[in-house]
């Protein structure tokens, strides 16, 4: 064990950390924006009355959420990966 694969290890794991951190609260945000337009939509269409404009400030934030989720998910994968990389180099 080198010091070459403890410190691949010590990043992946902070890393892998981080990005769940910060991936998983805009995640779970992004689902619940999604619920609730599922649910304005049904509305609507119950309605009898689609919107003018679909874009919502719902939709906006959603892709934002959606966006940092992916970025941060990112994050954590490549932790995950340096992690594995720790183990097979030598």
């Amino acid at each position: 064990m080198s010091i070459l694969n403890l410190a691949l290890w010590g990043l992946g794991i902070l890393l892998v950390v981080i990005g769940y951190t910060r991936a998983a609260p805009a995640w779970r945000r992004y689902r619940a924006l999604t619920e609730q337009d599922a649910n304005v939509r049904r509305y609507e269409q119950w309605r009898g009355g689609p919107r003018l404009d679909d874009r919502t400030g719902a939709s906006v934030a959603m892709e934002v959420l959606r966006r940092r989720a992916r970025i941060w998910g990112l994050v954590a994968l490549g932790g995950v990966v340096l992690v594995f990389l720790g183990f097979f180099l030598r």
